[in-house]
């Protein structure tokens, strides 16, 4: 019966930690199981995670492909059909800027411009506020009669 007196650990569960480098009695004397000579034999011996031996490394045996702008703008964008979606649903006034979408999670995202796109059908009069649209979409909310304000 177990009682807090004479609790053990299971047996195989806790293994003895192996004592290098204390005489060759114990098997692992001498060279302390690092073999002989080389790099990783030497007292204050190491090396880079990347290094690999001399061998010429990943990083340089493979291309660098592409080019990342790091002046691009990335923009929050919309599509009017997902407009129209939202106002059907009644989730959208006719006056839309990126503070009502954000505030009624009609997209997500912060701190980056808005930018609506003219993908789907618009059949409401809108007035949309945003820092960028395109030639499409302004054309399907100035058709409606509604207007396109770029902030």
């Amino acid at each position: 019966m177990d009682i807090l007196s004479n609790l053990k650990y299971a047996e195989g569960s806790r293994k003895k930690r192996k004592r290098v480098g204390r005489g060759q009695g114990s098997g692992h004397g001498g060279t302390s199981t690092k073999g002989h000579k080389g790099q990783m034999s030497r007292s204050g011996a190491n090396h880079r995670d990347w290094f690999e031996g001399g061998q010429m490394p990943l990083i340089r045996r493979v291309p660098k492909r592409g080019f990342k702008n790091h002046n691009r703008t990335e923009y929050l964008t919309i599509n009017l059909g997902e407009l129209q979606k939202h106002i059907d649903k009644g989730n959208l006034s006719d006056k839309i800027d990126l503070a009502l979408l954000l505030e009624n999670r009609v997209i997500s995202g912060r701190n980056k411009p808005l930018k609506v796109l003219g993908n789907g059908e618009l059949k409401t009069k809108i007035e949309v506020s945003a820092n960028s649209f395109s030639k499409s979409a302004i054309e399907k909310i100035e058709k409606n009669g509604g207007k396109a304000i770029v902030i």
